[in-house]
């Protein structure tokens, strides 16, 4: 049995029965000439392939999902200049569903759960429309010039997973007064990335299987991002033992970054290699090496695989923000003014939060489906509520809603679970969903920094004190040069304190407080470490710098709003700040 990847078109004519029962032989005429007259000619012309004809439709295999989309657009343009004329009785209609995935080869034809799902989105498909699977808008965004709307999950027939329907708007068919409403929202534009596969610098022709598997588990491990699109295997590998020009590659996949890197064997000792370009102006915005032993392949697979990758998606990160800055504010889109939001929001001040917020209003405006945009908002104003900041009783009940449209809209994402869960954590709502949320967003990308400090903090908060460190570890390990690292910092500075260990919990809130002297709960763990260790003039020193940062702040006020589910663990700390100097 043989598979390989492909975008399915599945095609069929609107009110066939009807059609035929009207005038079965002139209904017959007119669809032999559309298959013969338009439909063939554009899918050969497209790079297509049709393996399957039926009475009312047909079936076509295409190796692009861009020749797919480009096909379905040009055959619903001239559809509908045919159509012009013809009344409502005898015009014919199409409904196309595309899909992107797996299909099964047999001779020439085509099976799999791929067809299913390419033939049952062409019936959520209007008349006149084309309907497609998140896979392929992700991969033709901004490579055509057509416009996606989000219709949500549905749940299709005989398909176990429900699936994310888009719906196409393009230019070719706006002036036909057919096809999709003029408000179709555009979907966001999002940093595209190559991986290029990885040059075995070894000499042994044999080792370009461990070469590849590195690549392939990079790719993998990558597209459980969600906020960038990274290219198919199938693609990227293409320029493998090929001397290309990055600017080449970039514009041939229709990708802003290329990951490039080598293998390099030496004994047992294995050195990788890795750079990311940003293709436009050629410069490196991240580059570093990985050395291991080959005594455990597979282990030291996983091991690089989780380093690349949590390096890498900072530096993408702060190399969009910078792209996002830059751009005239004429010219932002959705995904521009959720990377404007990034910044202030680092902040963690009232006035930076403040501004985050009105910046995700603006996405949230563009696009009504953002959900990354939706669970960013709900973390802000949950951040909000606790630290006594929030001006209005509604502003809790806004983060919940938020939240709540943030996973219907985007439950396959982990950034949205795991920022979701915090707003459910810090507001109180529920400790365990929150906890569900993190681990369902780890279990789609292991490699996650914030989800895994986050996880982290919450168990340590249940007294859950050795899980939690060695989940806030991995987290400081996989990324340690994140913006949100003085976070994980804290996160182990009250692990330290409920364990104890207030000689270890100083050293982490001091670090925590280098990196981020205005975090208020870094000085407070900090001030109840000092009062620990009999150092009381500087923990009440800390203290007044608190009281700056939280005016009013008392142990009463701090019990009703913080997220410590353990009544034990929240007994500890306060009596350590009034130790410290906190007013009760």
């Amino acid at each position: 049995m043989k598979r390989h990847l492909a975008a399915i078109l599945a095609a069929d004519v609107v009110g066939y029965s009807r059609l035929m029962e009207q005038d079965e032989a002139g209904t017959f005429a007119r669809l032999r000439a559309l298959r013969t007259e338009l439909f063939e000619p554009q899918i050969a012309r497209h790079h297509g392939r049709i393996f399957k004809v039926m009475g009312d439709g047909l079936l076509a295999e295409f190796l692009s999902v861009v020749d797919a989309v480009a096909c379905a657009v040009a055959l619903q343009s001239g559809l509908a200049a045919r159509n012009l004329g013809i009344d409502d009785g005898r015009r014919i209609d199409v409904r196309v569903g595309i899909n992107l995935d797996d299909v099964i080869a047999e001779g020439d034809d085509r099976h799999g759960e791929g067809v299913n799902i390419a033939a049952r989105l062409q019936e959520l498909a209007e008349p006149g429309g084309i309907a497609v699977s998140r896979t392929v808008a992700e991969h033709v965004e901004r490579k055509l010039q057509v416009r996606f709307e989000g219709r949500g999950k549905h749940q299709l027939k005989n398909i176990a997973e429900p699936v994310y329907v888009y719906r196409i708007r393009s230019p070719a068919r706006a002036d036909t007064g057919c096809g999709l409403p003029r408000e179709a929202a555009s979907l966001p534009t999002r940093p595209a990335v190559a991986v290029l596969a990885f040059d075995n610098m070894s000499g042994d022709p044999a080792q370009q299987y461990f070469s590849d598997g590195i690549t392939e588990d990079i790719i993998t491990a990558l597209s459980r991002v969600k906020w960038f699109l990274v290219i198919a295997r199938n693609s990227s590998f293409t320029y493998r033992d090929r001397s290309v020009d990055v600017k080449q590659v970039a514009r041939e996949l229709g990708v802003h970054y290329v990951l490039e890197g080598s293998v390099r064997k030496a004994g047992e000792r294995v050195r990788i290699t890795g750079q990311l370009i940003q293709a436009d102006t050629g410069a490196h915005i991240w580059a570093d090496r990985f050395d291991g032993e080959l005594s455990d392949v597979f282990d030291l697979q996983d091991q690089i695989t989780a380093s690349v990758v949590a390096a890498i998606e900072p530096s993408l990160r702060r190399a969009e923000i910078d792209r996002a800055r830059r751009k005239p504010t004429e010219r932002l889109d959705a995904h521009d003014w959720y990377l404007r939001a990034l910044p202030p929001f680092y902040t963690l001040t009232r006035e930076g939060v403040d501004e985050a917020i009105a910046l995700l209003d603006r996405a949230i405006g563009i696009d009504p489906h953002f959900a990354l945009a939706k669970a960013l908002a709900a973390r802000c104003h949950a951040w909000r509520d606790p630290l006594g900041w929030a001006t209005a009783p509604a502003e809790r009940a806004t983060a919940v809603r938020l939240g709540r449209e943030a996973l219907r809209e985007g439950a396959d994402d982990p950034s949205v679970l795991w920022m979701v869960g915090f707003a459910m954590w810090q507001l109180r709502v529920d400790f365990d969903g929150a906890l569900e949320l993190y681990d369902r967003s780890l279990a789609l990308n292991p490699n996650c920094p914030q989800a895994l400090t986050l996880r982290g903090w919450a168990l340590a908060t249940t007294g859950r004190l050795d899980e939690a460190t060695a989940a806030l570890s991995s987290a400081l390990r996989l990324s340690p040069f994140d913006p949100e690292t003085f976070f994980t910092m804290s996160a182990l500075g009250w692990t330290c304190l409920m364990a104890e260990r207030f000689d270890e919990a100083l050293e982490w809130t001091s670090r925590a407080l280098r990196a981020r002297p205005t975090f208020a709960p870094a000085l407070r763990f900090h001030a109840v470490a000092l009062a620990e260790v009999g150092r009381l003039n500087e923990a009440r020193d800390a203290v007044a710098r608190l009281l700056v940062l939280e005016p009013g702040l008392t142990a009463s006020s701090l019990r009703r709003r913080a997220p410590v589910p353990d009544a034990r663990l929240m007994g500890i700390y306060l009596e350590g700040l009034r130790r410290a100097g906190l007013p009760d």
